[in-house]
């Protein structure tokens, strides 16, 4: 049973992304002055209420309502809002509290008359002297008792919980967080990064347009592929930082990068129309650099599959991304659909090796079946390098802490050989591995 869906809906420039944040406790929608700054259904999982009588809800923030997108994708933003107030338990219609009832907050409630949902009226901005005795003018909206909060300031909050919970009573009831494997979607421009959020999601959960740039947010998307529950994190595109035209564009990408660090694992979205291209290198860094399992998702593979193989790919991507040499590749046509699914599969295989723990004994028979094919060299002005004894001290990713006589001795290249023979011999043959080298304590 889904979660019950809580859609923050309104104009432009009302606030409902400063809301969804406040809510949050955490920034997860763009907040910029620009109008129609949302595109996407952009949504997280919040508790209502406290303790026992508290349940978890999908809060979805929309894009402004009314609002004419400058590259032409009015159609699309409407039938995202459309659809997450079809999908809808309860809908915060937000006003704003400074400028009063304008026409298009008319055209507004005149479209959430015609829902099953309830409605909660939200006043927010009220946050200066005077405005609280203004607000009386939105019972005109045929909404009742707007709540009244700043959102800006987090004023206002618990009335507006409680307000929701009291509404919320006849919803379905959960009261634990459900956890769910956090994929992040991300890639260059026009990859097809939300194509394959959809293909997924079965729905078109978000906007696919050939216009660069269309998703701008990290737009999460929860689904239950095949009973397992996953979080889709759709990215803004990734370009050069010379190239970046706005703070919104800069912001996307930033919030892009912080998606890689609060993945689970990462599906880096390559096309097989081009070749791979300045960011695509740049992202695997990233990725490398943030030790996330990665599947490198070789999409619009029909493009391509008469030009290269598969074994072409692996062996080009093996010279372009050297970083990730351990990570798997799915080739997929996400328009249509082809191989979907068996990547968040691979996807799930990959989560489950970097969350392995293995036993101290199987780590160090492994340590000395390395060291017999080739131990550390011993270069000048340096300490004969010794490895005593290893240990896993974290998973997520896979942590091995290696105990020696002296670090300096140690140089990269071995280290390298290093985690590639852990990998080898030990059950994490495609995720990365973060390799500790420490000095042993001597006893005192």
């Amino acid at each position: 049973m889904g979660l019950p869906v809580v859609t923050i809906v309104g104009r432009p420039n009302v606030g409902k992304s400063s809301l969804l944040n406040c809510l949050a406790g955490r920034r997860i929608s763009i907040v910029d002055a620009t109008p129609g700054v949302t595109r996407d259904r952009v949504s997280t999982t919040i508790a209502v209420g406290e303790g026992e009588t508290a349940r978890y809800v999908e809060l979805v923030d929309t894009g402004g309502m009314g609002v004419e997108d400058t590259d032409h994708l009015t159609d699309h933003v409407e039938n995202q809002i459309a659809y997450a107030i079809h999908q809808a338990t309860l809908v915060l219609f937000v006003v704003d509290a400074r400028e009063g009832i304008v026409p298009l907050d008319n055209l507004v409630a005149e479209k959430l008359r015609h829902v099953d949902a309830p409605v909660l009226l939200v006043a927010n901005k009220v946050d200066q002297a005077g405005v609280l005795a203004e607000t009386g003018e939105f019972y005109a909206l045929g909404f009742g008792d707007p709540a009244e909060i700043s959102a800006a300031h987090n004023e206002g909050m618990t009335d507006l919980l409680e307000r929701m919970q009291a509404m919320l009573t006849e919803a379905p009831l959960h009261t634990r967080r459900p956890e769910a494997l956090k994929l992040a979607i991300v890639g260059k421009r026009n990859a097809g990064k939300s194509t394959l959020i959809n293909a997924l999601a079965g729905e078109d959960r978000v906007i696919v347009s050939e216009t660069p740039g269309t998703t701008r947010d990290s737009v999460d998307v929860t689904v239950d592929i095949e009973g397992r529950r996953v979080t889709l994190i759709d990215t803004a595109g990734l370009r050069r930082n010379k190239s970046l035209a706005n703070d919104v564009e800069f912001y996307s990408q930033h919030r892009a990068m912080r998606s890689v660090r609060r993945a689970d694992v990462v599906a880096m979205v390559i096309d097989a129309s081009v070749r791979v291209s300045k960011v695509d290198k740049n992202l695997a860094g990233i990725i490398a650099e943030e030790f996330k399992p990665v599947v490198i998702v070789v999409n619009k593979w029909d493009l391509a599959r008469n030009i290269a193989s598969p074994e072409d790919y692996a062996e080009y991507f093996a010279k372009e991304f050297p970083e990730l040499s351990y990570a798997p590749i799915s080739m997929t046509t996400a328009r249509e659909g082809v191989n979907v699914h068996q990547t968040v599969q691979l996807a799930t295989q990959l989560y489950a090796q970097a969350s392995y723990r293995v036993q101290t004994s199987e780590l160090n028979e492994a340590m000395e079946q390395i060291l017999a094919k080739r131990g550390p060299s011993h270069k000048g002005g340096t300490r004969p390098p010794k490895l005593y004894y290893a240990s896993q001290v974290a998973t997520n990713p896979p942590t091995i802490v290696c105990f020696v006589n002296d670090v300096r001795s140690f140089d990269q290249s071995y280290q390298r050989f290093l985690v590639n023979q852990f990998r080898e011999y030990l059950p994490y043959p495609e995720v990365p591995i973060r390799l500790i080298l420490r000095p042993r304590r001597r006893a005192t």
